[in-house]
């Protein structure tokens, strides 16, 4: 039993030499596949090689859009439709005014009056 356990460590250090040896090997000098027999047999064609070409010159120019134009804010009375306040409804038919709308009522579910002239203000 003596014998066994005294053969366990060197056959361990010799596994791990070993395995250390194979990960050490170096992996670019790995060769190309034998080529097959049908490229064996057909010789290699002849084609000129195409005439290197000029990097074309690129010109990138980047200029930001034009700002929309924005229609004039309608008047208060007709977004309420003669109501004290704008719904978020009503506000739809001002785009500026429906995608603002958090906004121009501070959080609230309508606008009223006051909020909607600063709001307008604030715009121009």
């Amino acid at each position: 039993m003596k014998a066994r356990n005294a053969l366990l460590p060197v056959l361990a250090t010799a596994t791990l030499i070993f395995a250390g040896a194979a990960f050490a090997q170096d992996q670019t000098g790995q060769t190309q596949p034998p080529p097959s027999q049908d490229s064996m047999q057909q010789p290699p064609a002849q084609t000129a090689a195409p005439a290197p070409m000029p990097p074309p010159d690129v010109t990138v120019r980047s200029v930001p859009p034009a700002a929309p134009q924005l229609a004039p804010a309608p008047p208060f009375s007709q977004l309420s439709g003669g109501g004290k306040s704008i719904t978020e409804e009503q506000a739809a038919a001002y785009p500026p005014l429906a995608n603002d709308f958090l906004n121009a009522s501070h959080g609230a579910q309508r606008i009223n009056k006051t909020q909607y002239e600063a709001w307008v203000k604030q715009m121009q």
